[in-house]
């Protein structure tokens, strides 16, 4: 299964994830992406904003920092150097468009089809096409139709990803989404997969049956997040308002007996406003489950029984998301399994839905 290019011929042997709530990165020795070595390093809360215009990297210095930092624990030192500087950068969904086209027919060399593909994309981007960084894979061809897999990222936020990288001394050789490079960890003959990328701020559904992937779902629940900041930011002023209004109104006593009210006040509306995005979060999580469950039934003339789960909100969050919104019938499991890390490559602190992304971009 192959779902990115590389510039390489093949792949890295280390791979480094970009999220928002992180930064993940991962050594295998050989193709068979054997974990060998894990490193996470979190990042200040706001300092990845992952979207589709340019400033996804609010703090460049923090994120350079913590790449280098989790990159040079996983790529060893000395004579384990051999394993290179390159490195298969893995970038927010949120980042990129992913798109299923169909053609009557594409020219099988690259640099005749690569011109096609973009100038369908033209009138299904939100951003410049002929700006941004393009790829494909032909997924199917069969009936005079032509399946492919279209990837498009805006230049300038694919020059912010590579430049935290190149800044902390190692080379992108490949970039892929989160989403895709987690699939590239399935064998092409496993069963037909229904995977689910979960994270706070989106979610990503996808399909896959025999190498070929038939459905790719993104959707942004950063709305939740952003609707809670402004909750928040109207509760304080509030707030604010009130104090003043209480120091000048009530004698000393009065006064701090009024704030200490006040103080639990806020504290029980931050927490009530945390609940409501949390309870948003899930439903919207468990709907879009449900949603790609259908259509693989439809699609594939079968019901899944499993769901595979990537991301920072692992299976048993997932799990349980599904189970408080009605959601049953479906075993959920995380993605990457023991089998699939060497004995110590990784502590207790690295979820292994983390590493979903990672370990699929080191296998090829």
């Amino acid at each position: 299964m192959d779902f990115l290019p590389t510039s390489l011929g093949t792949r890295p042997r280390l791979a480094v994830e970009i999220r928002a709530e992180g930064i993940i990165a991962a050594r295998a020795e050989d193709a068979a992406a054997l974990l060998t070595a894990v490193a996470r390093v979190d990042v200040p809360d706001g300092a990845v904003v992952p979207g589709l215009k340019v400033g996804n990297l609010v703090d460049r210095q923090g994120v350079t920092t913590a790449v280098r930092k989790a990159l040079d624990e996983v790529s060893g030192k000395g004579s384990e150097r051999s394993v290179g500087r390159h490195v298969t950068l893995v970038v927010p969904d949120a980042a990129v468009r992913v798109l299923l086209l169909d053609f009557d027919q594409l020219p099988s060399k690259a640099v005749e089809a690569l011109p096609v593909v973009r100038f369908r994309l033209k009138k299904l981007l939100p951003f410049d096409a002929d700006a941004a960084a393009v790829s494909y894979q032909v997924m199917a061809s069969e009936r005079s139709v032509v399946r492919v897999l279209a990837v498009a990222m805006p230049k300038d936020v694919l020059d912010e990803y590579e430049g935290v990288v190149i800044a902390a001394g190692y080379l992108p050789g490949a970039v892929v989404p989160s989403t895709l490079a987690a699939l590239s960890g399935l064998d092409v003959a496993d069963a037909p997969a229904l995977v689910v990328n979960a994270e706070p701020g989106g979610v990503t559904t996808a399909i896959v049956k025999g190498g070929i992937l038939l459905l790719h779902r993104a959707l942004d629940l950063s709305a939740n997040t952003d609707a809670a900041t402004a909750i928040a930011a109207t509760v304080e002023e509030t707030q604010a308002a009130r104090e003043v209004q209480i120091l000048g109104d009530y004698d000393r006593f009065e006064a701090e007996a009024a704030m200490q009210t006040a103080v639990i006040e806020k504290a029980e509306m931050h927490d009530w406003v945390a609940t409501a995005v949390a309870q948003a979060t899930a439903s919207e999580i468990t709907q879009t489950v449900s949603v790609a469950a259908a259509y693989f039934e439809d699609t594939l003339q079968t019901v899944t029984e499993s769901l595979l789960v990537a991301g920072t909100i692992g299976a048993h969050e997932v799990a349980a998301m599904m189970e408080a919104n009605g959601l049953e019938g479906l075993r959920v499991q995380e993605m990457v399994d023991v089998t699939m890390l060497e004995t110590g490559a990784v502590s207790a602190s690295v979820p292994r839905g983390w590493l979903a992304g990672v370990r699929g971009a080191l296998k090829s």
